[in-house]
């Protein structure tokens, strides 16, 4: 059995917390009870930070501990905890525009819309915005993919430009339509594009394309000891309704992949796809693929990691906090949304995943860090680590966020 696949098999429950504690870790005592509908390790505990939110989608947790959440719904959700309860009482929105991505750098606050980037100018402290946004870039391309992830450094605006299709076919999930080639998303859709963080009124055009042949990189997090940019994308669907592979190379197949993004790289959509089984990139069918070709796919990048077909990786994000226990230092935390293309076989994902790090890559199989206590019972989209070393998590579906804290044995 190769790594990857090993490595796949790895999580099947939840697991008790990671060896290697130190007593330099210092416990948070949850201070309302815990949420008894999420699992999570031994030690760990969850509270219910609100509900009733509109689709909450990315998180960012301000360092005074303030929570904004990009919505699905319509702009901003800001969220305080003012008596350090673990409930926020506060609540404040605005904006109509549904979005996904949200980041706070650089003094301000920044929304990635479906098809625009704002922000607004953001002082510490400040809980909701004093003066009107500025359009950062406008008129990025929708439909298929929309959802537009962002991460912000050093003067540069990184933004997931994910596939208009599956799979880029002359019919899009057509059975047996063959592939465009040269795929034309690729020129402006499928990759992740980098602007200037310091220029407003920007289009497309101003834009450079920083990687490609990531059909939909929905989860992007800079790695804290190198700085460089990592990525989760989401593996095309239907190998098995389009072109006749089995039920459970379906399931399986392809690989959600997990890996870093130097500038430049290319991880081969639409043209090949990570199998995990076998540990190598592969010709995709719509362009002369078998499930055994491998190519031209054997120059594209692989990832670090590859994780089970169609569990929707869409957070993402780096522990940099010193309240869990040592093992967790550096490591990243996974929100997986959960699979729909898995039938007949059982869906799968619904979870959040740990993967330890070190000198800055994955040293470890991924665990199970973080689920509801039914199969599909929560859909965790949102990551963040707060400044108490606290881990937040969203669900758009459940319209609720947790915090999760370290309390010790």
């Amino acid at each position: 059995m190769n790594t990857t696949r090993a490595l796949a098999l790895a999580t099947v429950a939840i697991l008790g917390p990671l060896s290697g504690h130190s007593s330099a870790h210092q416990p948070v005592r949850a201070p309302n009870p815990c949420d008894a509908t999420i699992q999570v390790p031994a030690g760990f505990c969850a509270v219910l930070v609100a509900e009733r939110l509109r689709a909450p989608r990315h998180i960012v947790v301000a360092p005074n501990g303030d929570i904004f959440a990009a919505s699905n719904r319509g702009g901003v959700i800001a969220l305080r905890d003012a008596d350090g309860d673990g409930r926020a009482e506060t609540r404040k929105e605005w904006g109509r525009e549904g979005g996904t991505g949200i980041a706070l750098a650089e003094g301000y606050l920044w929304f990635a819309a479906n098809e625009t980037i704002y922000r607004w100018k953001w002082a510490a402290g400040q809980l909701e915005p004093t003066e009107p946004a500025e359009v950062v870039v406008h008129g990025l391309p929708s439909g298929g993919h929309t959802a537009k992830p962002i991460v912000v450094r050093n003067g540069v605006l990184y933004v997931d430009l994910g596939s208009g299709s599956n799979s880029c076919q002359l019919l899009d999930r057509t059975a047996r339509s063959p592939g465009q080639m040269p795929c034309a998303e690729l020129a402006q859709r499928a990759g992740i594009w980098s602007f200037s963080s310091t220029r407003t009124g920007q289009s497309p055009s101003d834009g450079a394309r920083f990687a490609t042949g990531l059909r939909n990189p929905m989860a992007l997090a800079f790695e804290p000891s190198t700085g460089a940019l990592w990525m989760a994308t989401h593996g095309r669907d239907q190998l098995g309704e389009n072109w006749g592979f089995s039920d459970s190379l379906n399931a399986e197949l392809p690989a959600e992949e997990f890996g870093p993004v130097p500038q430049g790289a290319d991880y081969g959509w639409p043209y090949c796809y990570f199998d995990e089984l076998k540990g190598v990139k592969v010709q995709s069918p719509e362009y002369g693929g078998d499930g055994t070709k491998v190519g031209e796919c054997g120059t594209k990048l692989v990832p670090a990691i590859g994780f089970p077909g169609h569990w929707a990786p869409i957070g993402l994000t780096f522990y940099t906090g010193g309240s869990f226990p040592v093992a967790y230092r550096g490591g990243a935390f996974i929100a997986f949304h959960g699979s729909w293309n898995r039938a007949p076989l059982p869906q799968a994902g619904y979870r959040v995943v740990y993967v330890p790090f070190r000198d800055g890559r994955p040293s470890g199989g991924y665990q199970t860090f973080l689920q509801g206590a039914g199969p599909n019972a929560i859909r965790p989209i949102g990551l963040a680590v707060g400044p108490d070393g606290a881990l937040y998590v969203g669900s758009d579906a459940a319209g609720k966020i947790w915090k999760v804290v370290y309390q010790g044995r």
